[in-house]
């Protein structure tokens, strides 16, 4: 038989004191089971209504047994239960300190506000990746099943400014609002913005018309989830084989490749060099999609000759063990 809480043994135990009262009176005395569980009842609960018949020498004895034992089990049930209680709240304020105290240390972290539908799928994914974040949710039941699965959070309106500083917003390197209402996501860019200016911040956008007020409330990228259903769905038909392939390269599950960004530092010994002249293809087995210039253009399929300058982001594609080999190589400062 599996584990059984203390609290449902003490139930289990008075049921059957309960049950043994009844039967014992309807054996002893010979009466019916209705007067029987009555007596058995008010027996164990010390009311002292009086006896519902006469007793007889052996029920005196009985009734001397069930009350040891019946309130003995009443009071075991009674501390169980407290205890129970007790250690629940003590244990909640013993892992919510714990958290407290992770959330005062962490920092480069990414803070998400909401645990919705895409806040959650975002969780899980920065979870999987080791990205170190702070989840800022409202409403209590959802924040206790994402604190049952490990995630630190804090509970609080994401547009406050308190709220904000308790996920250590000062410290953190990235900004995800997806709270369930335009509204909320603007005021929160507004508010992170006046406490780190230097914050990335990616914002959702359920409207249309809320696209232009959150880049400029402060926002660095604002997604709109319809459109990149609706452009992922057509994608799918016209293009069934791309999608296909872009899915298993985003997925980490499917395949051990990845896409990844690569900020070359101006240490870094690619600095100047063809990339033909570099190991990223010869020895690293990396494909270099795009380069982004320092001046923001965008080199796609970049040549064999192609320099690489300081200040540049590759676009790369391969084995993760590799792509964190040259990441390393290039001087990146990317986090994650």
């Amino acid at each position: 038989m599996g584990y059984i809480p203390a609290p449902l043994k003490a139930l289990i135990g008075i049921a059957s004191v309960l049950l043994v009262g009844t039967v014992g009176y309807r054996l002893v005395e010979g009466w019916s089971f209705v007067d029987s569980f009555y007596m058995t009842v008010i027996t164990l609960t010390t009311i002292g209504y009086g006896e519902v018949h006469p007793l007889t020498t052996y029920g005196r004895f009985f009734t001397v047994g069930v009350i040891f034992v019946g309130l003995g089990m009443v009071y075991y049930a009674l501390m169980e239960g407290a205890r129970f209680v007790v250690e629940g709240e003590i244990n909640e304020l013993i892992t919510r300190r714990r958290f407290m105290k992770a959330i005062e240390r962490i920092e480069n972290h990414i803070i998400v506000c909401g645990f919705g539908r895409m806040g959650s799928h975002i969780c899980h994914q920065l979870d999987a990746r080791g990205i170190p974040f702070v989840l800022v949710e409202e409403d209590l039941d959802v924040l206790a099943k994402a604190t049952g699965q490990g995630f630190l959070t804090v509970q609080g309106d994401a547009t406050e400014e308190e709220t904000l500083r308790k996920g250590g917003v000062e410290r953190a390197r990235a900004l995800v609002a997806v709270v369930d209402t335009d509204a909320e996501n603007l005021y929160t860019v507004l508010t992170t913005k006046e406490i780190n200016p230097g914050i990335e911040i990616i914002a959702r956008a359920a409207e249309e018309s809320a696209h232009k007020k959150l880049i400029r409330a402060g926002a660095d990228k604002v997604i709109s989830p319809y459109q990149i259903g609706a452009t992922r769905v057509l994608m799918s038909i016209i293009k069934p084989t791309v999608v296909g392939f872009l899915e298993v390269v985003m997925d980490q599950k499917e395949l051990n490749v990845e896409l990844e960004e690569v900020e070359v530092a101006e240490s870094s010994a690619y600095v100047g060099k063809a990339l033909v002249e570099t190991d990223i293809r010869r020895e690293l087995n990396l494909i270099i999609i795009a380069i982004k210039k320092g001046d923001g253009t965008m080199v796609f399929n970049p040549g064999p000759d192609t320099v690489v300058d300081s200040g540049d982001t590759l676009i790369a594609m391969g084995h993760p063990d590799m792509l964190a080999l040259v990441k390393q190589r290039a001087g990146s400062t990317r986090w994650w």
